[in-house]
């Protein structure tokens, strides 16, 4: 069984850098974790979609993020409310179009956007989800 799908088993946070083996994936934790303040959660999951152990990253009990672990890259989610897709809308032209893409063509459903991301090792994307958590953390 794959360590991150065995419910008996809470990985550590080591454990999961380790089966990410991405640089990218502490550097986007950090900097989550130091500009925000942002609490995690090492939660498991059992939807189908995503099943198995994620990191929920949070901000005074608001979720900037869910990172989902993969062999070599990690997924990451974030959601866009309707208040802050006008926001997102005019910082699109500057994002990646693979991050452009994503946001086209992630259908809106009661207001939001299910952003799922995935991080390999493209530097460009990872900036691109900073500025969308960024935006998500405004008031």
């Amino acid at each position: 069984m794959d360590l991150l799908e065995n419910p008996s088993h809470c990985p550590s946070l080591e454990e999961i850098r380790k089966y990410i083996n991405n640089p990218l994936f502490s550097e986007f934790y950090h900097a989550v974790t130091e500009k925000y303040h942002a609490i995690e959660k090492i939660e498991f999951s059992k939807c189908s979609l995503a099943y198995g152990w994620n990191i929920k990253l949070k901000k005074s009990g608001k979720s900037l993020c869910t990172i989902y672990p993969g062999k070599g890259n990690f997924t990451v989610l974030v959601v866009i409310g309707e208040q802050k897709q006008p926001a997102v809308e005019l910082l699109l032209p500057d994002l990646t179009p693979e991050v452009q893409k994503i946001y086209r063509e992630t259908k809106e459903g009661n207001g939001q956007r299910w952003l799922m991301i995935d991080f390999t090792d493209n530097k460009s994307v990872c900036q691109d989800v900073l500025r969308l958590i960024e935006i998500r953390h405004s008031r």
